[in-house]
């Protein structure tokens, strides 16, 4: 089932071009490589929209879970920073500080058909156990954050390549190979 958004008002970010394969190719597709990290991902997506206000972002990658089974789809509608910690004065874990954003970063769900969780982001490719979130990624709280402030709607959807623990940098290089007829037709099967 489409959506009623089109695919040319629609901004695709993604961190690295090893994970869009053949998407490069595809000229009807808004796409940005952000690179890795909060850091990176803010500083793109918001250089971007100083040119191009689209109807909606759409986060895909991949990322790690000890929830969701590995090499499928999930998406994420709630964002947290996971590595934001100022306990030590006080603070509220994975708050930032005298900033009146909410911890948790919700926006619409957009695809329900997929399984949902917690999209955890943090500057550490997690290789451990004991997550705060379903989802662990490295980037889409910062885009959440930008889109929430700029008021344009967020969507993220995430290849789960891997469980976030010992197994985790092996298992994300297998699962390069395999993404991006994924999101491929995942975009075709979404967008008008």
């Amino acid at each position: 089932m489409s959506m009623m958004i089109a695919l040319k008002d629609v901004l695709v970010v993604m961190a690295l071009q090893i994970e869009a394969g053949e998407l490069i190719k595809n000229k009807d597709i808004n796409l940005i490589f952000c690179g890795i990290g909060k850091v990176n991902a803010t500083y793109e997506l918001t250089k971007k929209l100083k040119d191009f206000r689209p109807a909606l972002v759409l986060n895909l990658g991949t990322a790690g879970s000890s929830k969701f089974p590995r090499n499928k789809l999930v998406a994420a509608h709630r964002f947290i920073q996971r590595d934001m910690d100022v306990t030590g004065l006080g603070f509220e874990k994975h708050r930032t500080p005298f900033d009146p954003t909410p911890t948790v970063i919700e926006h619409k769900s957009f695809f329900p058909e997929l399984q949902n969780g917690l999209c955890g982001s943090g500057d550490r490719f997690e290789t451990l156990d004991g997550h705060v979130a379903e989802i662990i990624d490295m980037e889409a709280y910062a885009l959440a954050k930008v889109c929430w402030k700029e008021g344009i709607d967020f969507a993220c959807v995430k290849y789960i390549s891997d469980g976030g623990d010992s197994n985790a940098a092996a298992d994300w290089k297998d699962s390069i190979k395999k993404i991006s007829s994924e999101f491929d037709v995942f975009l075709r099967e979404k967008f008008e």
